[in-house]
């Protein structure tokens, strides 16, 4: 086996004891790249750069290229990693600094988001509160308004009674006082009333008389039939005396027999009871 990658001036091709892969052309001066996934050169398990020959080492420019351009200076491992470790320290530094410090150190204010957080839920809170008071007062104000208006049309409702009441008695006040003056003035009579009462007492003091037989006189005279009753039953009179007069001055006129006589008095206007009462008081 040749040595990978082959020594300087050695040749790196057909001479060299070693085969290519099957079917492909070995060496430098080739001119020609490898298949995709195939191995650069033997053995080595690499592909090479675009551009490269294949059978070359990965380090070494095929004769008559350009080597690979150097790296800037940040992306050189030997500037890249003391200057990591160097950030490392420093922000490792920084961290003990703030986490550690002195015990006594007092704590750091909240940041502007928390104050704005605590400052937020504070207002609300007291937004709630403000919001239960006047629910709580508005309550309050609706049901004292409430029993207010039931007061009010209770005491309207009283009054409205009181005042039925009242007037209702007022109504009964007047109609009795109405209906006592009727009386009263139908007790009085009217004037042709009060004189066919006078007129009526006059004939009752001259004769006796019944009571239809002293109402067909009054009418006689001229009274109403409404008057004259009205005067004859204002009187205060006997019918059953008056009976016993009238048979007396009949029996002073002339001579009756008993029947006779009954039949004269009921002629007159007298009842029969009236009529039988006078004869009897004759003795006939």
């Amino acid at each position: 086996m040749t040595q990978y990658p082959p020594p300087p001036g050695q040749p790196w091709g057909p001479n060299t004891g070693e085969q290519p892969p099957a079917g492909q052309p070995w060496g430098p001066n080739t001119g020609q790249q490898p298949p995709a996934g195939q191995p650069w050169g033997p053995n080595t398990g690499q592909q090479p750069p675009a551009g490269q020959p294949w059978g070359q080492p990965p380090s070494v420019p095929p004769p008559g290229q350009p080597g690979r351009p150097p790296r800037p200076w940040f992306k050189k491992k030997r500037f890249l990693l003391p200057g990591g470790v160097v950030g490392l320290l420093f922000f490792f530094g920084i961290i003990g600094a703030v986490a550690g410090g002195d015990e006594g150190e007092p704590i750091a204010a909240p940041t502007n988001v928390e104050a704005t957080a605590a400052s937020t839920k504070d207002a609300a809170a007291e937004e709630a509160s403000k919001a239960e008071a006047e629910r709580v007062a508005a309550e309050e104000a609706s049901k004292q308004a409430a029993e207010e208006e039931a007061a009010k049309k209770a005491a309207e409702e009283e009054a409205a009674k009181k005042a039925a009441e009242e007037e209702a008695a007022r109504k009964a006040a007047e109609e009795e006082a109405a209906k006592k003056a009727a009386e009263e003035a139908a007790a009085a009579g009217t004037v042709a009333q009060q004189n066919a009462k006078r007129s009526a007492e006059d004939y009752l003091a001259f004769t006796a008389f019944s009571r239809s037989g002293l109402i067909g006189q009054l009418e006689f005279e001229g009274f109403s039939t409404e008057d004259a009753t009205w005067g004859v039953d204002h009187l205060t009179v006997d019918w059953n005396e008056q009976a016993a007069k009238s048979a007396a001055q009949y029996l002073d006129f002339t001579s009756f027999s008993r029947s006779g006589l009954i039949e004269q008095l009921i002629f007159e206007g007298f009842t029969p009871e009236q009529a039988t009462y006078g004869v009897d008081q004759t003795g006939l």
